[in-house]
């Protein structure tokens, strides 16, 4: 059997290589005094509010599981707009909402309406590496940009303007990113923004974690700068339903037929039921959980990073929203004499039962020297990782 092209470059996706390691593992281990503790996946220990489970319960009880519409249904995206209102100050028209099977396939959808063969799409290094993939997959080619602590590991107008070729077709970002959650400073994104428009370029943001912002001055959309800038969003994250696959974009009013017409090709609708459910997300007694919730992200944070530091596990850019910590294991892997963080992390899973991320999926920058430690279990289970890591690494 022949095996496309498209299919051999995309690399393996190693989150998951390690997590299947670190399950294997934990199964061994389930009934011992030291079981595995789970830090390697960006998935919140929370499941959806009450109020949502009931919405979906009574979407099946009511037969509501046909197909909808292929850009979602409209009072979903009715509600989605008064959330960028009330929360953002945004003006969001719902014509302009597109629900989709979660953020990947607005990622995927994206990509396909608007990358050519040949063109090349601007990231920062470090980045979530299924995003260069849909890049990948549309034909085109994401060019990884190296970015530092001082630049909080995001692109700068200034880096951009430089990069800028013949086939740079535009910019994808994450703000707040996946592995380093880092934001970009909203002036720097406008800037960004104005190089990408000054060569005619599209901007696409990544902002699933928006809602995850710990830190005002970076928690604010980037669809506040003007209409042309494509935002990505999800209900896996701040609304707790990764299994549901339901996410949504943002677009210019000019693409959404095209946007509709490629939907409605490759993926028909999103979940029916998990849109139904959704609408119950923001009811005043949903958000109020949401926002306990973040709080206690934020208070995960606060403990662990410092924690990390502490134990020579340097975390030099503060996250200031989503659940992740990226943290330079130079130092550490000296200690325990292994060789980079693809090592450290299997070294670590097998003698102090934590699993750990490497930065191996997220660029090729420096990526080898650090780790991403995944903020998203209980307070107990940080603490229960810090005692472990500091016995290993003592």
């Amino acid at each position: 059997m022949q095996i496309s092209e498209r299919a051999q470059a995309i690399e393996p996706f190693y989150v998951m290589e390690v997590a299947k390691a670190a399950a294997e593992l934990g199964k061994t281990i389930a009934h011992t005094d030291s079981p595995m503790v789970f830090l390697n996946i960006g998935e919140p220990d929370f499941t959806a509010p009450p109020l949502v489970q009931e919405a979906a319960a009574r979407a099946v009880r009511d037969g509501l599981t046909q197909y909808t519409p292929a850009l979602g249904l409209m009072p979903l995206r009715e509600r989605i707009s008064d959330w960028y209102a009330t929360r953002w100050g945004a003006t969001v028209p719902a014509s302009r909402i597109v629900v989709t099977a979660g953020a990947s396939a607005a990622l995927h959808l994206a990509c396909m309406a608007l990358i050519n063969a040949g063109d090349e799409i601007l990231m920062p290094d470090p980045s979530y590496p299924c995003n260069r993939h849909f890049v990948s997959a549309a034909g085109g080619k994401a060019v990884l940009l190296p970015t530092t602590a001082a630049e909080r590991f995001q692109l700068t107008a200034d880096k951009v303007e430089a990069a800028w070729g013949e086939r740079t077709r535009g910019v994808l970002l994450a703000s707040p990113s996946n592995p380093t959650g880092t934001s970009i400073h909203p002036d720097e994104l406008r800037r960004i923004h104005q190089v990408v428009q000054s060569h005619g370029g599209i901007t696409l943001v990544d902002e699933i974690y928006l809602a995850l912002s710990f830190d005002a001055q970076y928690g604010q959309t980037a669809l506040t700068i003007d209409d042309s800038i494509i935002s990505i969003n999800s209900f896996s994250k701040y609304f707790n339903m990764t299994g549901w696959r339901l996410g949504w974009m943002v677009v210019p009013e000019k693409l959404v037929p095209i946007i509709e017409r490629l939907a409605q090709n490759l993926f028909i609708c999103p979940s029916t039921i998990a849109q139904h459910a959704a609408m119950a997300c923001f009811e005043s007694e949903s958000i109020a959980i949401y926002e306990q919730r973040r709080d206690e992200f934020k208070a995960r944070r606060n403990y662990f990073i410092p924690a990390l530091n502490d134990l020579g596990l340097t975390v030099p850019v503060i996250p200031d929203g989503a659940f992740y910590a990226w943290a330079d294991c130079t130092t550490a892997c000296t200690k325990l004499s292994v060789n980079g963080s693809w090592d450290f992390a299997f070294e670590v899973m097998n003698r102090a039962h934590v699993a750990v991320t490497p930065g191996r999926d997220f660029g090729v920058a420096q990526t080898a020297n650090f780790i991403r430690f995944s903020t998203a279990s209980s307070m107990a289970q940080l603490q229960t990782a810090v005692e472990r890591l500091r016995a290993l690494l003592a």
